[in-house]
C-alpha cells in the first residue's frame, strides 16, 4: 500500500510528495480543489488555506478534515507515466480504453 512520507508545496495548488516506495512526484491539485462544489474543498481553494496541509504518516490533511487517498496523489503525480498505466486502470482512475491507448 502506498502513502505519503513527504510532502512540499511548491505553487498555487501544485504539491511535491514523496511516496512511501520512495519516487517523487508533483501532483497539481487545482481541478481537484476547485471543480469539486463541496463546502470542504472549496474552503481550499483559497490559496493560503490550501498551503496549510500536513502529512499524518499516511497522506496529506488539512484541519477542516479533508484528506486525499495516497493512491489518487500517485495517480496525478504520474498519470501521464506508461509504467503505472495498468495500475491507475487497477484502482479505478483509468476507463480501459486509456490503458489500452497507453500500451
Amino acid at each position: 500500500m502506498i502513502s505519503i512520507k513527504t510532502a512540499e508545496h511548491l505553487s498555487d495548488y501544485r504539491v511535491r510528495l514523496k511516496f512511501s516506495n520512495n519516487l517523487v512526484g508533483v501532483a497539481d491539485l487545482e481541478d481537484t480543489i476547485t471543480n469539486d462544489q463541496r463546502s470542504v474543498f472549496h474552503e481550499l481553494s483559497n490559496p493560503v488555506k490550501f498551503q496549510q496541509f500536513q502529512t499524518d504518516g499516511y497522506t496529506i490533511c488539512w484541519k477542516n478534515g479533508l484528506d486525499l487517498a495516497p493512491e489518487y496523489l500517485f495517480f496525478l503525480a504520474f498519470r501521464n507515466d506508461p509504467t503505472w498505466q495498468q495500475q491507475f486502470f487497477d484502482w479505478g482512475y483509468l476507463k480501459l480504453e486509456a490503458t489500452e491507448a497507453a500500451a
